[in-house]
């Protein structure tokens, strides 16, 4: 006979989505006004191609987790 099945729960509790949506949003809009600063202030000589990429890829990954925050919190379960 099978064990009965546990019901699947998230790892972070349903009061800290708004809380996390916030803040990873706030860090990701921060580090994509810092990479558009960066690219709009750096010559064609002193560019780095790692630190444009870095910063990129934080800020997106900031701002995907903040807008899944952001539905969960809204009642929008993806």
């Amino acid at each position: 006979m099978a064990p009965p099945a546990k019901p699947i729960t998230s790892p972070v509790s349903d009061a800290w989505y708004p809380t996390l949506a916030v803040f990873m949003l706030a860090i990701g809009l921060v580090l994509t006004a810092s990479f558009f600063i960066y690219e709009a202030t750096s010559s064609k000589r002193n560019c780095s191609l790692a630190k444009e990429l870095t910063t990129g890829g934080v800020a997106s990954v900031f701002l995907g987790f903040g807008s899944l925050f952001l539905l969960l919190s809204a009642g929008v379960y993806v």
